[in-house]
């Protein structure tokens, strides 16, 4: 980071500064490791004489043991690209209005995630719906291991409640789709050839353009050949929003070839299941019962306000943490 070329680079200076402080937090951590070792071994050769040190080593223990739970947990993150950056897409499902408030509700239960963490949380792209909610939104959360915290929210969200836009108050069920990437760096090889791109310029903004800016800068980039999409308008400049539409489709291009080998595997496993996530992974129900339940780890909670809010540790934690379930076809 001394060298000056460095800061002439935003986006390479930003991921230094970003691994920096991870480095420091490890540090630190490893100092109060070591302090909590010596302070115990000290503690309990003075408990034999002096039996008021106990309620100070007990508070230590528990410190300890936080730490190593949550340690412990970190060795969970064993995907290859765990350690990245997360982009995240929300897809209201049909249901019109009822679905892109859904939508909405998950974008910010996520944002608000991602702020308890302590992760920064850019909006790349939103699309807002006639009425209410939103029928898309791509966004990055930034911070050690957020993908891994984030990749297994990648499926279909279903939401049971009274509908806030129906005047006879009846029960609505609506979906929502979540895909999760990880961000890439530059030196991963994956062959995008200028031909296979159709790259399209457009004006940002539209309704509930207070999300983005308001330029003739925001760009779609289709690719030929697999059909995929990306539409980015969160930058001023043309080439920035460019550049960040060519990470996520490299993403979504890796993510189409690590598909197409588990569709191999399959094939050769014959009918043997699959121990993978089902389209419809989660269950929010709001009326007439509360409860959230995550139908591949068995997770429940009958406190859904909490969880929309962005509570969502233990829920993740049960799906890195227990062997997952896979849900049957009438769940």
């Amino acid at each position: 980071m001394s060298k000056e070329e460095i800061w002439q680079d935003p986006d390479k200076s930003k991921d230094l500064l970003r691994r920096k402080s991870d480095l420091e937090g490890d540090l630190t951590l490893i100092r109060e490791l070591e302090d909590l070792k010596s302070d115990l071994e000290v503690g309990l050769e003075l408990l034999e004489f002096d039996r008021s040190v106990y309620g100070e080593l007990t508070s230590k223990t528990h410190r300890l043991k936080e730490i190593l739970n949550k340690e412990k947990l970190k060795m969970m993150f064993n995907h290859k690209y765990d350690p990245n950056n997360a982009i995240v897409e929300i897809n209201a499902g049909s249901g019109g209005t009822e679905a892109m408030d859904w939508a909405e509700m998950l974008f910010r239960m996520y944002t608000r995630w991602g702020e308890r963490k302590g992760f920064e949380v850019e909006l790349v792209d939103l699309r807002r719906g006639e009425q209410a909610g939103i029928k898309s939104v791509t966004f990055i959360v930034r911070g050690k291991l957020a993908y891994g915290y984030l990749r297994n929210e990648r499926g279909v969200h279903r939401l049971v409640r009274v509908s806030p836009f129906d005047a006879n108050n009846r029960r609505h069920t609506s979906f929502a789709s979540v895909s999760v990437l990880p961000e890439l760096d530059q030196d991963v090889q994956i062959e995008i050839k200028p031909d296979d791109l159709e790259i399209e310029t457009f004006r940002a903004g539209g309704a509930g353009g207070q999300y983005v800016n308001k330029t003739d800068s925001a760009v779609r980039i289709r690719h030929k050949p697999s059909g995929i999409v990306v539409s980015i308008q969160s930058e001023r400049s043309q080439l920035k929003n460019k550049e960040l539409a060519l990470k996520i489709l490299r993403g979504k291009l890796i993510q189409l070839e690590e598909q197409k080998r588990k569709a191999e595997l399959k094939s050769l496993e014959g009918n043997k299941m699959e121990i993978d996530f089902g389209s419809q992974i989660r269950n929010y129900v709001l009326y007439p019962y509360k409860l959230v339940k995550d139908l591949r780890s068995g997770f429940e909670s009958s406190n859904p306000d909490e969880i929309l809010d962005g509570n969502l540790d233990e829920l993740i934690e049960s799906l890195l943490t227990m062997p997952l379930k896979q849900p049957s076809p009438t769940t």
